[in-house]
C-alpha cells in the first residue's frame, strides 16, 4: 500500500515565532507546502502566497463560524435546501435579494404571509449569504427582541444594547404578529428601526401586512416605526398553503418507522 510520508516537523524556532506571530492556520499548513514547494522546487514567493492565502483562509473560516455563533440564526437553514419552484415568491424576486445587493445599500426587507409558506427559510438563507459575504447578522423574534431592550432598560445599557445591535449590517425580526405585542415590544421595535434607519438593512417576516402593525401594537409606535421601516423596503407577499402541513400531509414529515 502506498502511504504518503509525513512531512517533516517545523523547527521549534520557526514554531516559536509563528506562535508569538499568531498565525495558526500557517502554522497548520506549513508542513505540507513546504514539503511540496520543495519537491517541486517552487519560487519562494510562491510559498509565502500559499502560506499567507492559507492564513487568511483560515481566518475567514474562523470569523464566518463566530459570526454565525453570535447572530442567533434559528435552524441552519440555507439555500441549499430551499425549493425555489415551491415558493410563491416571484423567481426573479428571489434571485434578486439573493445577490444582496439591497444590503449593500441599507435597505429593508418585509415578507408577509400566511404561516408556512417558507417566510423564515427563505430569510434565514439569506442571512447565511450575508454571513458568507463576509458581514454581520443579528437575529431576533419580537420577543427576543423585547426581553433583550428590557434586560438593558434594568441598568441603563439600552443605548449600548442598541449600538451592538446594529453593528450588524443586516438585522433580522421574524414571527412578527404570532403573539400578541403591548407598549414594551412596540417601544423595542420601533428603537432598533430608528437607529438603523438608512445604515443597515432589516429583514422581518409576519403574518400580517406592516400596515396591520398597529393591530397588534400601539397605533402611534406602529406608524412610525411601519413609515421608517418602509421607507427604503422590498415588501414580498406569500401565499398559500402551509408547507409544512403538505408535507405531513403526503408523509414527508418524519422518517418511517421500522
Amino acid at each position: 500500500m502506498n502511504t504518503t510520508p509525513t512531512p517533516p516537523a517545523l523547527p521549534d524556532e520557526l514554531l516559536a515565532v509563528l506562535k508569538r506571530m499568531r498565525l495558526p492556520y500557517l502554522r497548520n499548513a506549513a508542513p505540507d507546502v513546504l514539503a511540496t514547494a520543495r519537491a517541486q522546487r517552487w519560487d519562494p514567493a510562491e510559498v509565502l502566497r500559499v502560506l499567507i492565502t492559507e492564513e487568511i483562509r483560515g481566518r475567514d473560516d474562523a470569523t464566518r463560524r463566530m459570526r454565525r455563533r453570535t447572530a442567533g440564526l434559528p435552524a441552519g437553514k440555507t439555500f441549499e435546501s430551499w425549493r425555489e419552484h415551491d415558493s410563491s415568491i416571484p423567481p426573479g424576486t428571489q434571485t434578486g435579494l439573493a445577490t444582496l445587493e439591497w444590503v449593500g445599500r441599507a435597505e429593508n426587507l418585509a415578507i408577509a404571509g400566511p404561516s408556512g409558506t417558507g417566510k423564515t427559510h427563505f430569510v434565514e438563507a439569506l442571512a447565511h449569504k450575508v454571513i458568507d459575504a463576509g458581514l454581520r447578522v443579528s437575529w431576533f423574534t419580537l420577543e427576543t427582541l423585547t426581553a433583550a431592550i428590557g434586560r438593558a432598560s434594568v441598568d441603563g445599557s439600552v443605548a449600548k444594547t442598541i449600538a451592538k445591535i446594529t453593528r450588524a449590517e443586516l438585522i433580522v425580526i421574524d414571527d412578527i404578529g404570532m403573539l400578541p405585542a403591548g407598549q414594551a415590544a412596540g417601544e423595542a421595535f420601533y428603537r432598533v428601526v430608528d437607529a438603523a434607519y438608512e445604515r443597515r438593512s432589516i429583514a422581518v417576516t409576519s403574518n400580517l401586512h406592516p400596515s396591520g402593525f398597529d393591530t397588534i401594537m400601539p397605533k402611534t409606535l406602529a406608524t412610525a416605526t411601519v413609515d421608517r421601516l418602509l421607507h427604503h423596503a422590498h415588501v414580498v407577499l406569500t401565499e398559500g398553503t402551509s408547507l409544512r402541513l403538505s408535507e405531513a400531509t403526503a408523509g414527508r414529515g418524519v422518517m418511517p418507522l421500522n
